[in-house]
């Protein structure tokens, strides 16, 4: 059967706009590691887990190419990129939105019951918060120009690099040497949520 003049190369899930249900699961994964907090139950690490790759796909997927409206408007029409539609039908950024309210006021509840100090919610808040910061500085720099090519930021961006890896391999390293011994979780802490500031910020 032959597609109807004008009609979508594919439909995207239920019908919905493009990244719905990925929105509906991240939303899930949230209110379930939230209510895991607040509620004092252990969290399976399989559910934050799943929360710091959703998190790390929501801010940093991107477009890779610039293109003007007119050039994006016709190369959508034509099939040949995915024609971008907000989530859910809500404005634009509103899935990213709520994300950042859900932990900022999860991270007000937990300082108001004296609870903001405890392991779980304080590596939480640290896993999400490098994520979200690092989203911010790259759109900032985006904003200002820093982001395109040249001698500083090439620099600065092997300077970042260099010191995010070298954190992540000592930590690591520290855990290979430390065999059956417990390394401090600190140090896990600070590289990882160095590695997630390092793929928010790119």
């Amino acid at each position: 059967m032959l597609e109807q003049e004008g009609s979508p190369s594919h439909w995207p899930p239920l019908g919905l706009p493009a990244g719905s249900v990925r929105a509906l699961m991240t939303l899930i994964v949230v209110a379930v590691v939230t209510h895991g907090i607040v509620r004092s139950q252990p969290v399976d690490p399989l559910w934050t887990e799943t929360l710091l790759i959703a998190l790390a796909w929501y801010f940093t997927a991107r477009r890779f190419l610039s293109l003007p409206p007119a050039a994006l408007d016709r190369l959508q029409q034509e099939g040949l990129i995915e024609q971008e539609q907000n989530p859910l039908y809500l404005p634009r950024h509103s899935i990213r939105v709520l994300i950042i309210v859900n932990f900022s006021g999860l991270a007000w509840w937990l300082q108001k019951e004296g609870r903001l100090q405890e392991p779980e919610a304080v590596s939480l808040l640290l896993m999400v918060g490098a994520v979200v910061f690092g989203s911010l500085i790259r759109g900032i720099a985006t904003r200002l120009g820093l982001r395109k090519q040249s001698r500083w930021s090439s620099r600065w961006g092997d300077l970042r690099a260099l010191i995010v890896l070298g954190t992540v391999i000592a930590a690591a390293g520290i855990r290979l040497l430390m065999l059956d011994r417990h390394p401090l979780p600190e140090i896990d802490r600070v590289a990882l949520a160095m590695m997630l500031f390092y793929f928010g910020a790119r």
